[in-house]
């Protein structure tokens, strides 16, 4: 089984995707584990501050160490604490990529901070944190998406999340920068209408043939192209 503990300012945000479908599952038949955990409750200040103005100015609020330095202490594996992970959700972190998702499977426990505001202070990240992921070119109100989509993409790894393990072989990024073919199904032809237009949509031919060595070979070029 593998633990993830997600780190959150707002973490009724984290469970209503976390029980559905695949997670949901996985979890019921204890494969996995998701926690989220309120950051609030760590602070030692009366109000439950978790955060403050950045020294030397700047616009906005920077979370504040000690709350999240008391929660990851708090939650960190006492059992194995070097099989555990602690990953914070930054738009200045590496790309989050397949490879990544597989690496962190093989841990015990996964650890994510979710950022909020004008980012985490710096130490938190030097000293607390094991490394910081984006999951693209672009910036959230928060990290608890980003969050959610590595332990989606993680949870994949763990035998038995997935219905059949083969659905891992072939998929997109199995292969890095190779995508997946195209897949169809049932019907065979449907007739679709754009605008005062009838057009008939069909499945690939190579597809129907029954000939496994071209229908493989049809793939593996669709996958290169997809790539390009």
């Amino acid at each position: 089984m593998i633990r993830f503990d997600i780190i959150t300012l707002f973490p009724e945000t984290i469970t209503p995707y976390t029980q559905a479908s695949i997670l949901g599952r996985a979890q019921k038949k204890k494969l996995i584990t998701i926690k989220s955990h309120d950051l609030r409750s760590y602070s030692k200040d009366k109000h439950q501050k978790v955060d403050d103005t950045p020294y030397g100015g700047g616009a906005g609020m920077v979370m504040s160490i000690q709350p999240i330095d008391s929660a990851v202490r708090k939650i960190k594996s006492k059992i194995s604490p070097k099989k555990t992970r602690v990953i914070i959700t930054s738009a200045s972190g590496k790309t989050f990529t397949q490879a990544d998702s597989k690496r962190l499977a093989k841990y015990d426990q996964l650890i994510f901070i979710c950022g909020r505001y004008e980012g985490i202070d710096a130490r938190v990240e030097a000293e607390i944190a094991d490394e910081a992921f984006s999951i693209g070119n672009f910036v959230l109100t928060g990290g608890e998406l980003p969050a959610m989509v590595m332990t989606d993409a993680i949870a994949r790894h763990i035998e038995g999340v997935l219905g059949s393990s083969a659905s891992l072989d072939e998929e997109s990024h199995s292969i890095e920068g190779q995508l997946e073919y195209p897949q169809y199904t049932k019907p065979e032809k449907y007739h679709y209408k754009t605008g005062l237009k009838k057009k008939i949509l069909q499945v690939p031919a190579i597809l129907l043939s029954g000939d496994h060595g071209k229908i493989k070979k049809w793939r593996e070029e669709q996958s290169k192209k997809a790539n390009k």
